[in-house]
């Protein structure tokens, strides 16, 4: 099977790759988008945390700035500052100024971006850098007693692996429950397709001849579903294909008989010398050419009727039109054979629901059927009667003659195919098929056929009887 798969299609994604990336794509996606939010979030609250420390600081020396009379002066002595700026990690610096800029206490080159004197704010943050370190400082501005700003900075080494911990113990979790996700998801769609690829090497593997179903043990509706499906496709083919050959089969047997007996009509023409000889060989020759025209439209019928089994749609019929277009239509033959063809019950409407093709072939064949063996034996005139009647049961379409009928005992046997009345036989037309197409003809209706004998027990009574959920009343809405 892989040898005859094309390069194209073995270029194709598999369903598998294709369902994991629509799965993980957008996955990844909402987790990258979760990881940059959750990194922010951090940052901003590590950096909050770390700066109101800085500020408390801040606001610890300023609460030990006097005013004296030579101005200002911090009450801390060196050993005070080092206990109130004491920090395990950081390097942390301070600058006490006045307004005019000039140092009062701390650090000289400690400085940062002024507080805008149109912003209310009495502190601002900012990163600086100072004794080429990266410091994180604040200003403070003090009014009282007198005006003064107090700068406080101190290194970020803390905060910076505060914030590398907050993501390594955050992220990286994250990150192997993706990676476990994809490789259960890749597991579970596996196991899920796996009835596809049964289903695929299934008929990979099946001949051209094998239309059996199919059997593979589905897991979910959906192949269910599919299975069903094929399995139906595969019996409407095999039905198609059984169809085919019964026609070709029945074709090639039952044409093969009037053939040769029309070549050898030929050739015995061909061999006299007189022409009445050669005229009455060709009238054999039509004679034979229309009973083998008449077998091929019969076995077309059948091949219609097993196409009709899974096309046929019902649509409304005149039923009364139908049967007098039909009488009208073979009334011409009737007189050439001297047999009286009329109709009875065809003057009320009668609309039913079917299928125009089989009730029209129904009413064709009995017909037919009549008029070949519907004479009585003794020669005398034959009568055919169309009749349609509506009773309690449904509605009955029946074609009766006078002609010899047909026993009770080989009612049953006249259904199948290729089978004649022992009283037909010898009249030497037909194969056998007429009665088989009404029967499964009636059959896609919906409707019952019957056989029995005519009126005061002579000749044949033939006939359908159509349910009364097929007919439709006169006031109807379609």
């Amino acid at each position: 099977m892989t040898g005859s798969v094309g390069a194209a299609t073995l270029a194709l994604p598999s369903l598998r790759s294709r369902l994991l990336r629509h799965v993980l794509l957008p996955l990844g996606l909402t987790w990258l988008a979760g990881a940059v939010v959750s990194i922010s979030l951090a940052r901003h609250f590590t950096q909050a945390a770390y700066d109101r420390s800085l500020l408390d600081d801040a606001y610890s020396v300023a609460s030990n700035v006097r005013a004296n009379d030579a101005g200002l002066e911090l009450m801390l002595s060196s050993r005070e500052v080092r206990a109130v700026l004491f920090d395990q990690v950081e390097s942390v610096y301070f600058a006490v100024r006045r307004p005019d800029g000039s140092l009062l206490a701390g650090h000289s080159g400690l400085n940062m971006p002024p507080i805008s004197d149109t912003d209310e704010a009495v502190y601002g943050f900012a990163d600086i850098y100072y004794q080429g370190k990266p410091l994180r400082a604040v200003r403070l501005r003090r009014s009282e007693p007198l005006a003064f700003e107090v700068i406080m900075a101190q290194t970020t080494q803390s905060r910076s692996a505060l914030l590398r911990n907050l993501l390594l113990y955050s992220v990286i979790p994250e990150v192997l429950l993706l990676v476990l996700l994809a490789a259960w998801l890749g597991r579970a769609i596996r196991a899920e397709l796996q009835p596809l690829a049964r289903l695929q090497q299934a008929l990979g593997q099946r001949n051209a001849q094998d239309l059996t179903p199919l059997q593979v043990q589905a897991n979910t509706r959906d192949v269910r579903l599919l299975e069903d499906s094929l399995n139906a496709l595969l019996a409407r083919v095999a039905r198609g294909v059984q169809a085919q050959r019964e026609f070709a089969g029945n074709v090639a047997h039952e044409l093969r008989t009037p053939l040769a007996g029309i070549r050898a009509l030929a050739e015995y023409g061909l061999a006299q010398r007189e022409p009445e000889a050669w005229r009455m060989q060709l009238q054999r020759i039509v004679g034979s050419e229309a009973r083998a025209s008449h077998l091929v439209d019969q076995l077309l019928a059948l091949a219609l009727a097993d196409e009709a089994r899974t096309q046929m749609q019902a649509v409304p019929v005149a039923l009364d039109e139908l049967v007098r277009d039909a009488v009208l239509r073979l009334l011409p033959r009737a007189d050439a054979a001297g047999i009286d063809l009329g109709g009875r019950g065809l003057d009320e409407p009668l609309r039913v629901m079917g299928h125009p093709t089989l009730l029209e072939g129904i009413l064709n064949n009995l017909l037919d059927n009549a008029l070949r063996y519907g004479r009585p034996a003794t020669g005398e005139g034959g009568s055919i009667t169309v009749e349609l009647q509506r009773l309690a049961d449904g509605v009955h379409l029946s074609v009766i003659d006078n002609g010899p009928g047909i026993p009770g005992a080989e009612r049953e046997r006249i259904l199948q195919r290729w089978v004649q009345g022992e009283e037909r036989e010898w009249m030497g037309e037909g194969v056998g098929l007429g009665m088989a197409i009404v029967s499964r003809y009636a059959q896609l209706l919906g409707a019952r056929f019957e056989l029995g004998r005519g009126p005061d027990g002579q000749g044949l009574k033939a006939g359908i009887v159509l349910p009364p959920e097929l007919v439709i009343e006169p006031d109807a809405q379609l």
